[in-house]
């Protein structure tokens, strides 16, 4: 469960936050919300939920107050308390069901967004390795994290980077493909598990626009159980930009739909294709209409400036998804995106909390674009906290 925040709030910061931070959990205003809002129909409007927030980044809006960055302080503040994904990965059953049922009670009807990040040889044994030890495991975790929810609502983003990045793309698969056969049967239970639970919508990963294309992606979400889940999420901890996200959700959307209809994903347009050739495709080729493709929801948390592009032939591996600098957040969250194939803006991954070591192909231990040792994977992340706010587009605080 997040940690709660603890009672660092100086007289000055308090003071910032009065002038410059609106309620707490509160998203960018939605499209046609106003007139509800205004008619004494605040609790029953779509609203997410805010988890307490890290306490470090307490700590760090409390010395920024008492040096007189009274701004910065408040952006802080501001930016934790933006509706935010609930991350499990690594407790017990026992402790994630009891965490899970207190965080739905404290949401109190507000759509809580679980990231589950729990699966068996989770991101190659990488910066966030770790997960369930056997599917067995991995079963038993998620029966609890389903009891948890209970009936309560709620968004699942299953497993980031669970099918574009499976066992056999890291050389940890055998001949015969188990770890990669075992990846799929693990999504598929869980979906089976989580999506029939009364108000919970399970997405499914697609890794984000600069990785995987359609035509790749799609056979993976047909393997993993698409079919039986509410769709699919993009961009989570990532960077590609809103109009990226957008139009590549149009496109897995669509190639989903035309594979479900016995079509070849492989003929599916790739993102990098002109928009009117790639749509004058779906035309002619798709006869599911998008009434019945498969919905998604993207990661707007970090976006605001779009990808890092790592100077040419600077590092043998520039790790652009890693701690990039000059970052900043993005879009606010929301349900109501105008798109209907786009059911929500989400901040799934934490803004300020570290991607972990980045040393892009050199020796370390520091990462060279920053000249400092990043904090490991998770931990709170002052500096680039900080870069978040300031660059911020839209701007985090009014006036910006």
């Amino acid at each position: 469960m997040r940690r709660r925040a603890i009672p660092l709030l100086s007289a000055a910061l308090a003071l910032a936050a009065a002038f410059l931070v609106g309620p707490a959990g509160a998203a960018e205003p939605e499209p046609g919300e106003a007139g509800a809002a205004a008619a004494g129909d605040e609790r029953h409007r779509p609203r997410l939920y805010t988890p307490p927030a890290n306490p470090d980044a307490y700590t760090q809006a409390h010395e920024l107050a008492l040096a007189g960055q009274l701004r910065d302080a408040a952006g802080i503040v501001s930016m934790v308390r933006t509706p935010q994904a609930v991350w499990f990965g690594d407790q017990s059953p026992a402790e994630v069901e009891r965490e899970a049922r207190q965080v739905v009670r404290d949401a109190d009807g507000a759509t809580v967004v679980f990231s589950l990040y729990n699966v068996p040889g989770r991101d190659c044994s990488g910066y966030s390795g770790g997960g369930a030890n056997t599917t067995a495991e991995y079963k038993a975790w998620i029966d609890a994290v389903a009891r948890g929810i209970g009936r309560s609502e709620a968004i699942v983003v299953l497993e980031t980077d669970s099918l574009a990045l499976l066992p056999s793309d890291c050389g940890q698969d055998d001949a015969q493909g188990t770890k990669t056969a075992a990846r799929y049967a693990e999504i598929n239970y869980a979906i089976g598990q989580l999506e029939p639970l009364k108000g919970t919508r399970v997405y499914l990963d697609t890794g984000h626009a600069a990785w995987h294309g359609p035509a790749s992606i799609t056979p993976r979400l047909v393997k993993g159980g698409i079919a039986k889940a509410t769709g699919f999420f993009t961009n989570v901890s990532n960077y590609q930009t809103d109009a990226a996200n957008s139009w590549f959700g149009r496109l897995v959307s669509a190639c989903v739909a035309y594979v479900g209809e016995g079509g070849d994903a492989a003929q599916c347009p790739h993102q990098s294709s002109a928009r009117e050739q790639a749509e004058a495709w779906i035309g002619a080729n798709v006869k599911t209409p998008p009434s019945r493709w498969k919905h998604f929801v993207t990661d707007s948390s970090r976006n605001g400036q779009g990808p890092w592009v790592p100077p040419p032939g600077k590092y043998t591996d520039p790790q652009d998804w890693c701690n990039p600098p000059d970052r900043g957040l993005g879009a606010r969250p929301t349900l109501r995106t105008g798109d209907p194939l786009h059911d929500a803006r989400l901040w799934v991954k934490i803004p300020g909390e570290s991607d972990g070591l980045c040393l892009r192909g050199t020796p370390g231990p520091e990462d060279p674009e920053r000249g400092m040792v990043d904090p490991k994977a998770g931990d709170w992340f002052a500096e680039q906290a900080l870069e978040l706010v300031r660059l911020a587009n839209p701007p985090i605080l009014p006036g910006s």
